[in-house]
């Protein structure tokens, strides 16, 4: 598989922001007091469930009097002085500290400015309102904070004595994860999906068998009293410092691990025995709030037990209080690849008897685990969006027990080489089931394979009702088509056994995608060349497959625009030249910020089995500010907008114009203009 970035616009500007209220000083100029000490009598969070940060942070229903409040967005503060603050004789700062350890070089320890004007990307704050001796603060955060429980103090210094005073405050803030927050690498654009995937505390979890799909539902709970505590406590509890829970794939990846016990005292004991004596039959769980207060109670004490289903049900809870989305995800006929072959193995002796020692793959009835959604910068374009995560413990990796996350666009496509675990979610969904005999000379033979053996109805809950929605076209192709053939046999090429799938005769056509000057520019088709070339001196057969999809600046992919098959016959030593064409007709309304078109090509040639891949291809869309459409203004049109206004300032000054609209968006324009004092 190939792929074709495609990438366009400027960056888009941060959502979200709280809105500041302008800033008022008092009017009696004794107040201000050089003599005394200036200290901090009280802080105010504003952290009630009525007040505006948790209503525009989206906490409002986590129950705890604590403030809430999400990463690279702005929030407020009051604070109560013994006398009125002077900017031009007091300074004031506030420290966030977090974790055992807190230092400045590993964002633990933070010192926030009082600045004049908020930036986006950095700690800082500003007085937004003074009266008296009260004064209200904006706080700003960066989209990379570290999430977790920050401690609070406040430093004030009179200049003229050169006194200080600090004061710590009784309260503590939870910063989270923001998926509200474009800049943010969980943001999630649907505010439906943000209310499912983040919002709701209930859910459905399948279970059973493909052809008879039982739902029980599921109380998450988590935004319960106590529960963001205990999430925290799950992270506290694992090896990872505080300083590396500013990613969210490192945190799913601590997670993942930390619902397990096997080897590191993890939330949940794993027991298939059917015998749960001394703990929980799994089938009785109904929710994760009790395992998860339990948990905490006990300090650290594993629960017992739990099973696929309630290792799943616990991680959808943890994630979605943290603020990534999540999901709980069921493949019926799921396979358990022990030996990274990426196929499910059988395999019987001479006389056809199972030879049980070597059987160790195996096809559950079901399976559960979890996708969460993140962009991935540390992967190729095109791999963010949905991620797998398996907190059952099942295989290593790294030398602990977890799972993911694993990109399902890098699952679909069979690129097992992409991190984390993807070879091991691959096999659970798509591998072949591959019969083996031994041989008199104790070498095996393939004697049968299934192709459709596993990876059946992959279902979770729909958004919005509780209906099941079958989600398998997401983790792979439609079973037997060519695409779906080509991930398997890239996929097995990266495992223990790439023997299984017989090498290609012949490597002797190559592919080459061409564009002609700078590219097509927006609000135009996009045309490109497809380049295919026999090298040899036989006739070839070749099959083309090109999907376009819509993918956002962080990678994630939107919706897909265009799916194209390609049959071609090329004579010996032929080279034959495709004209490819997307028209914007078919791309203009689904364009988001910054938005770029990936095109994924994969082919394949008859008489060789040639997997053909490996083309890499830059294409930009160019930015034109020509048609601009205000309302119903026809095609090439030209509009013109007059505007009056008197300038404020004199001297040399920049107007700057920008036009936003759905098919056409980061349109800017700017002048140099001087302005001269009025006679």
């Amino acid at each position: 598989v190939s792929t074709v970035f495609l990438p366009a616009m400027a960056r888009p500007s941060q959502r979200h922001k709280a809105t500041e209220v302008p800033q008022t000083q008092s009017s009696s100029p004794h107040l201000f007091s050089s003599e005394l000490t200036l200290a901090v009598r009280s802080v105010n969070l504003l952290s009630r469930k009525s007040d505006r940060n948790k209503k525009e942070h989206n906490t409002d229903q986590y129950h705890s009097d604590q403030l809430i409040v999400r990463r690279g967005q702005t929030f407020q503060i009051e604070l109560d002085l013994s006398r009125t603050f002077n900017p031009n004789t007091d300074k004031l700062h506030l420290e966030l500290k977090t974790g055992p350890l807190p230092q400045v070089s590993k964002k633990t320890h933070i010192i926030i400015p009082l600045v004049d004007e908020l930036e986006d990307e950095r700690w800082e704050a500003k007085i937004v309102e003074q009266n008296i001796n009260r004064v209200k603060l904006s706080v700003n955060s960066p989209v990379t904070a570290v999430i977790g429980k920050y401690k609070l103090t406040i430093t004030t210094q009179c200049l003229k004595t050169g006194e200080t005073t600090t004061h710590d405050s009784d309260k503590d803030i939870y910063m989270l994860f923001n998926p509200w927050c474009e800049d943010d690498t969980v943001y999630m654009e649907s505010e439906k999906e943000l209310k499912e995937y983040v919002l709701n505390d209930t859910g459905r979890i399948y279970y059973g068998t493909e052809k008879q799909i039982g739902a029980r539902t599921w109380n998450f709970g988590q935004f319960d009293e106590g529960i963001l505590e205990a999430c925290l406590f799950v992270l506290d509890n694992s090896e990872v410092p505080p300083s590396g829970r500013g990613d969210p794939v490192n945190v799913v990846r601590v997670i993942s691990a930390m619902i397990n016990s096997p080897d590191d005292r993890g939330v949940l004991e794993g027991n298939w025995s059917g015998n749960y004596a001394g703990g929980t039959s799994p089938t009785a769980w109904s929710g994760s709030v009790e395992i998860l207060r339990q948990y905490h109670r006990e300090g650290g004490t594993p629960v017992k037990y739990g099973q696929c289903w309630v290792f799943s049900g616990v991680t959808t809870t943890v994630l979605r209080c943290l603020g990534i989305p999540t999901r709980s995800v069921t493949n019926f006929q799921s396979a358990h690849d022990t030996d990274v072959s990426l196929t499910t193995d059988v395999y019987f002796d001479e006389n056809m008897e199972p030879i049980h020692h070597l059987n160790s793959d195996s096809v559950w009835n079901f399976h559960v685990w979890n996708d969460c959604w993140m962009a991935r910068p540390d992967l190729p374009p095109g791999m963010g969006g949905w991620q797998a995560v398996d907190s059952t413990p099942q295989e290593t990796s790294h030398g602990t027990f977890r799972c993911g996350p694993a990109s399902l666009a890098a699952i679909r496509s069979g690129q097992v080489y992409l991190k984390f675990d993807t070879p091991f979610v691959f096999a659970e969904v798509n591998s072949d089931k591959i019969y083996w005999q031994r041989n008199p000379d104790s070498t095996f033979s393939q004697i049968h394979s299934e192709k459709k053996a596993v990876g059946h109805c992959i279902s979770t809950k729909a958004v919005g009702s509780d209906e099941r929605v079958d989600i398998t076209h997401l983790y792979k192709y439609p079973e037997d088509s060519e695409e779906e053939r080509i991930a398997v046999e890239t996929a097995c090429r990266y495992g223990s056994k790439p023997e299984v799938y017989s090498s290609p005769i012949a490597e002797d056509v190559r592919v080459e995608v061409m564009m002609e000057g700078e590219g097509p520019r927006m609000g135009g088709d996009a045309q490109l060349k497809i380049v295919v070339k026999n090298t040899s001196s036989q006739p070839r057969r070749t099959t083309l497959h090109s999907q376009v999809a819509v993918m956002y600046y962080t990678g994630v992919l939107k919706d897909t625009v265009k799916k194209d098959t390609l049959n071609v016959e090329l004579k010996p030593q032929e080279e034959k030249t495709i004209d490819w064409v997307l028209p914007y007709t078919q791309y203009q309304n689904q364009l988001v910020d910054q938005a770029a078109l990936m095109l994924t090509l994969s082919g394949r040639v008859s008489e060789t089995q040639q997997v053909l891949n490996g083309f890499v291809n830059v294409l930009c869309f160019l930015l034109d500010l020509h048609p601009i459409k205000v309302g119903d203004v026809s095609k090439h049109a030209n509009v013109t907008v007059t505007e009056h206004f008197i300038p404020t300032i004199a001297g040399k000054r920049k107007l700057v114009a920008s036009l936003e609209c759905k098919q056409l968006s980061q349109v800017h324009g700017v002048a140099d203009i001087d302005v001269y004092e009025s006679q």
